[in-house]
């Protein structure tokens, strides 16, 4: 492992940040190394908004707190959690609520999910915009200079979870609880069975950001947990959403053929399917769904219960629940494919036809309890797939934790099929009052690199290198205290995503960090600033897209310091590079790039793929007019 980190990321094992790693298909549970014992984020002091900090390489640029009217002025950093019980109360309790059998009762929720009704979800980005996504609604900043984001409006509209994406001049937002109503009312909905309840899909026209306006809400059976935007090259006039629904099924007599019973009850179930729904882009209120594809099915006998049945794998594994849902699914539609944290299974499909996605492939790990989200490397040869064991509201990143339970599982896809690498988790320890799991997170485009940001609740924000999927190295993070020194207040990073060259945070409790890296030696300054040279238009983190770098000098010294810092180019060489890059001179800029295309050809690995690189930008730097 120590060569093999080295030779990646050109730094020694011991003088790596707190990197946890668990290798190989059968791993042996580990106990957190010495080193985590002295790690800044163990010990952190408690508070609202003085809990204490620890971070490396990551700066806190500002911490936007909460508008008014998110958060309870009686308890504004939120709500106790409820006392964890033992696993025999959990299991008798998950009997009585699956999706079959559990009968809808409003009030039972509603005082269930409590502690949620102000959480801050998901983000959304278009251009100088930034949507953050809440139980209680949405709210909108400029983030022109994101230095100093600036609050532009709120949109109550309760319901959770909140989740929003964003195209064009439409925003979506998923509302799976029962106390959702069509006309975005607070009240509620206290009858079991009523016209007035939502639960799906709410479209907003945001053509004036400041005055959004509900232009459509798509019902369904099981709400909208989570929502992916899909778009089809070759279908222009529709946009795609695949909803993802994890709550009971609502009653046939609230919304007409749904049904929770069991396959073999009821071949109609709205179990074991997710919702895929178009979106006329120029009539936006007829959007409706369109399908409800089979993706768990049996290939052999077409059983649409096809995959991982639920329970554990065997003594000393984990339980790992029924594949009759997916929590979140990822697309990449410039290479046709999707992977779907389905709870029981990660799966990987073909959305060459985003109506019918067909699954490619299905993998299931003993580790895992359940699949939560799923995120692509930059040119989608590679899949992260995270565990949200305790569901986000229990601590498990103790001492006592396995390592590889709640962590990330890192695969290789190679001609479509996946193959597991490693587990990652971070290694600091977290207190039995902080709630920490693998949570969502995105790629920040640093050239020749894989390397995400992710959200931990609150175990905080890390970010870790990748490239060597077998090997995966923590190489900067951002951590506070817990809010109670007492109890477990559910709080925390629900998301940390890359935008624009800076790193934004959505906190449950407190409010959206915006952060920035720092270099270190890990990271220079040069691979940061060609990651930053990356600006998108929009960026919903459930669709990715192709990253093409630009010809600069900038992405030239950073394929350089990679090489330079895995001792993979001659010292003479590199100062040559460097040389003729402060010069801009064309003709030595030439000339380089053909050596180093020769050096390329002799190499092996990804030392042949930095150089090759570094040749091609060099080159095309020569090639541009003076």
């Amino acid at each position: 492992m120590t060569s093999i980190v080295k030779s990646v990321l050109g730094f020694s094992a011991p003088a790596m940040l707190a990197a946890v790693v668990a290798t190989g298909a059968q791993v042996e549970r580990e106990s957190p190394p010495a080193a985590a014992a002295a790690d800044p984020r163990v010990g952190l002091k408690p508070g609202f908004t003085d809990a204490g900090v620890a971070a490396r390489n990551l700066e806190l640029v500002v911490a936007v707190p909460k508008p008014e009217g998110f958060f309870d002025p009686k308890a504004p950093g939120g709500e106790p959690m409820p006392p964890e019980r033992e696993p025999e109360e959990e299991e008798k309790e998950e009997k009585e609520n699956e999706p079959a059998t559990k009968k809808e009762d409003p009030a039972e929720e509603a005082r269930r999910s409590s502690f949620l009704n102000f959480a801050n979800s998901d983000l959304a980005f278009s251009r100088d915009r930034l949507f953050v996504g809440n139980f209680h609604g949405f709210n909108t900043y400029n983030i022109e200079d994101p230095t100093t984001p600036q609050h532009m409006v709120s949109v109550v509209c309760p319901g959770g979870q909140g989740d929003v994406s964003v195209l064009g001049n439409l925003l979506f937002m998923s509302v799976e609880q029962t106390r959702g109503r069509l006309d975005c009312g607070v009240q509620g909905v206290n009858e079991p069975a009523s016209a007035e309840r939502f639960r799906g899909i709410r479209i907003f026209d945001i053509s004036d950001v400041r005055a959004p306006k509900q232009v459509a809400a798509v019902q369904t059976c099981r709400g909208s947990h989570t929502h992916t935007l899909v778009t089809d090259p070759d279908d222009e006039g529709n946009i795609y959403l695949y909803g993802s629904g994890t709550s009971s099924v609502r009653s046939a007599e609230e919304l007409a053929e749904c049904s929770g019973l069991k396959p073999d009850e009821d071949p109609k179930t709205a179990l074991f399917s997710i919702d895929v729904i178009q979106v006329p882009v120029k009539a936006p209120e007829k959007a409706r769904i369109v399908n409800r594809p089979r993706i768990f099915a049996d290939e052999a006998s077409g059983a649409i219960a096809g995959l991982w049945k639920g329970g554990d794998h065997g003594p000393g594994t984990q339980k790992t629940s029924e594949t009759n849902q997916c929590h979140d699914v990822t697309v990449f539609p410039e290479i046709g494919l999707a992977a779907g944290a389905c709870s029981g299974n990660g799966i990987l499909l073909d959305i060459s036809d985003p109506v019918h996605p067909k699954r490619l492939d299905q993998v299931v790990d003993k580790s895992f309890a359940y699949w939560h989200s799923a995120t692509f490397n930059h040119d989608g040869s590679k899949v992260i797939f995270t565990d949200e064991w305790g569901g986000g509201m229990r601590p498990r990143c103790r001492e006592t934790d396995p390592r590889e339970w709640g962590a990330n599982a890192i695969f290789d896809i190679v001609d479509r099929k996946m193959h597991f690498r490693s587990y990652y988790k971070p290694a600091a320890p977290q207190s039995e009052l902080e709630n920490c799991v693998a949570h969502n997170g995105s790629i920040i485009p640093v050239p020749g690199r894989d390397i995400m940001v992710q959200a931990w609740y609150q175990g905080g924000i890390s970010v870790f290198d990748f490239t060597d999927s077998a090997n995966p190295v923590e190489i900067a993070f951002f951590d506070r205290g817990p809010i109670s020194s007492t109890q477990l207040v559910l709080a925390g990073h629900w998301s940390a995503y890359w935008n624009n060259g800076f790193i934004y945070g959505s906190e449950i409790g407190r409010g959206v960090d915006v952060l920035r890296l720092t270099a270190s030696e890990y990271l220079s300054q040069n691979e940061i600033d060609a990651a930053a040279l990356i600006q998108s238009n929009e960026v919903n983190t459930q669709r990715q897209q192709k990253v093409a770098w630009p010809v600069s000098p900038v992405v030239s010294r950073a394929y350089l310091d990679q090489l330079a810092r895995g001792k993979s180019v001659a010292p003479e060489r590199a100062k040559a590079v460097r040389t003729a890059l402060d010069r801009a001179d064309s003709q030595e800029l030439g000339a380089l790039a053909a050596q180093l295309e020769r050096d390329g050809a002799a190499a092996s690995g990804l030392d042949a793929t930095r150089l090759q690189s570094l040749a091609a930008t060099l080159k095309g730097l020569a090639a541009k007019p003076r």
